[in-house]
């Protein structure tokens, strides 16, 4: 099947002021993420905060534009598309924000905010506006009389269900959801879980689904990528990253997950002191200062994300 979205070696720096008399230094917030995406299949991008998540859900809207790479939405590469393509390429990848009541404005009703979409986007009269945007909220399990209310009158998990019905209103192909349940309940939680299972069946939606909450990937996930300071250091089938990560980064983050059940004995891996800075980012594997398998090699010599062991790894100390 053709992926409906590729990321080839996508990069993102920013330049740093350090002052008048110094010159800019630059944070390598992303270091060439590749993947590709089928439709009606999610990715789950984790890592700790400051991984570089958050940058590539805005690579991969188009807010934003890679320093380097490619990016393919539909078999087109955006950076060589047309002004008119740009803007059709556009509605077909949306996003979901982590703070629903922050992307929402307070002053717009939520028919309005609904709406607003197909004007800008489609040629659609009022009336088929209205009724869009009625039936899209019916779709995520809002009644017809909250069209005419605000956003303050509604409740955390009412919020993103109106951010969910305003990303799919244009029918995209792709929805990015960046940490999307990590402000709700638990329990409301799980119905937008289970909102977003629905609707991805329903339309055949693609998922990038952005979070450091490895349960709620677990659930979720098709495929893990595995994200530290920028790269790319495992990749792979959710089965085979839960049951036997290999990279020494993964068993660390999933050491860390919270178990339900009491008999369960997991070994819990410290990681020794704190990520480096992107701003002077060490030689070699990023992970190695932290790394306990750590060798020579290692902190000389990047190791390529390569296949071994039925997924995707970037580190000198598995063996293929």
């Amino acid at each position: 099947m053709t992926p409906v979205i590729e990321a080839r070696s996508l990069a993102r720096d920013y330049s740093v002021s350090r002052g008048a008399f110094r010159p800019p230094a630059t944070v390598k917030a992303l270091a060439g993420v590749s993947f590709a995406l089928e439709a009606g299949r999610t990715l789950a991008v984790v890592g700790e905060s400051g991984s570089g998540k958050s940058t590539l859900a805005r690579l991969l809207t188009l807010i934003e534009k890679p320093t380097a790479g490619a990016l393919m939405i539909d078999g087109e590469d955006v950076a060589l598309a047309s002004a008119a393509t740009r803007k059709r390429l556009r509605q077909e990848i949306q996003i979901v924000f982590q703070n629903p009541y922050g992307s929402l404005n307070p002053r717009q009703t939520i028919g309005k905010a609904l709406e607003e979409p197909l004007l800008v986007n489609t040629a659609m009269g009022a009336a088929g506006r209205k009724a869009a945007a009625l039936a899209i909220m019916e779709k995520v399990g809002l009644r017809p009389e909250y069209y005419h209310r605000y956003p303050h009158m509604f409740s955390g998990g009412q919020r993103q269900r109106i951010a969910i019905a305003r990303a799919i209103v244009l029918r995209p192909k792709i929805l990015v959801l960046d940490e999307p349940v990590s402000a709700l309940d638990v329990s409301i939680r799980a119905q937008v879980l289970n909102l977003l299972a629905s609707l991805q069946e329903e339309f055949q939606l693609a998922y990038v689904f952005v979070s450091h909450d490895l349960s709620v990937v677990r659930h979720i996930a098709d495929d893990v990528l595995v994200i530290y300071l920028g790269h790319a250091v495992e990749m792979g089938s959710r089965e085979a990253i839960f049951q036997s990560p290999k990279h020494p980064y993964t068993r660390a983050l999933l050491s860390a997950t919270p178990v339900a059940d009491p008999g369960v004995k997991r070994e819990r891996i410290l990681l020794a002191g704190e990520p480096p800075s992107p701003l002077s980012p060490p030689p070699g594997c990023p992970f190695n200062p932290r790394c306990p398998l750590a060798f020579d090699r290692c902190r000389v010599e990047k190791p390529p994300l390569g296949r071994k062991q039925g997924r995707e790894v970037a580190c000198w100390a598995v063996e293929a």
